[in-house]
């Protein structure tokens, strides 16, 4: 089958392969693995009541760690582009639910950022993560838009059951952006999507991020899983 050149082509295309090697990197993953924490203080998911981060979220048993609300250093250029592109301060700071002063700030800072002082996330964590973005980007583009996107994932500690529910939602993205017309790709808010700057943007642009998004949260799970092996073995050739 040739590969597609056409602008959703080239994204399906990159998705299915991203999805594909994923998917074969996550097999056998278990629960132990699945909520490992290398490193102390490391985000995950937590039974509702033990977590230790002030805006840990989810609708059931479990939720998802989440620290107070902040524009990291890797983000300063997308500040830039934002406002380099009229978007209003006060717009921005809504949009990273930060205040104007902190927008303000970043806007101004010159020369090379600090290296941001962010937490280990554990394999849990990342893929919550990515299923509660593409559960609400799914709502909010093409569901009913009114859902509380951090309300729509029950989150789990079974690595077989997260995964189950995660790749049946992928599914239902894939094919409903497979039957995207050019002109809803052109779209500026198409997606409604609340967290970030979706309404803004035409959906190519979205869907761009989400491929992105989608790729470097795989690769990060693909490293703590070789990381988990690697430990594991260590430990076993030293007993």
């Amino acid at each position: 089958m040739s590969a597609r050149t056409d602008r959703l082509g080239l994204l399906l295309d990159q998705f299915d392969h991203a999805r594909e090697m994923a998917q074969v990197r996550l097999d056998g993953l278990g629960d132990e693995e699945f909520l490992w924490e290398p490193v102390p203080d490391c985000w995950s998911l937590r039974r509702r009541g033990e977590a230790t981060t002030p805006r840990a979220f989810g609708p059931g048993e479990w939720v998802l760690d989440q620290g107070a609300p902040d524009i990291p250093a890797s983000e300063y250029a997308e500040v830039a582009r934002q406002a380099a592109g009229g978007m209003t301060v006060a717009k921005i700071a809504d949009d990273w639910s930060v205040s104007v002063e902190r927008v303000e700030q970043v806007l101004a800072h010159t020369g090379r950022p600090e290296p941001d002082k962010v937490p280990v996330t554990t394999i849990a964590w990342r893929l919550a993560h990515l299923h509660f973005h593409f559960a609400g980007g799914w709502e909010w583009t093409f569901g009913e838009r009114r859902r509380e996107p951090r309300l729509l994932v029950d989150f789990t500690p079974s690595a077989a059951l997260a995964l189950d529910r995660f790749w049946r939602l992928i599914d239902r993205w894939r094919d409903s952006v497979g039957a995207v017309t050019d002109e809803q790709l052109d779209t500026v808010g198409f997606s409604q999507y609340p967290y970030g700057s979706d309404p803004d943007n035409p959906f190519i642009a979205v869907l761009a991020g989400a491929n992105l998004e989608f790729i470097h949260h795989m690769a990060e799970i693909a490293l703590l899983r070789d990381l988990w092996r690697a430990s594991n073995n260590t430990t076993q050739h030293t007993r």
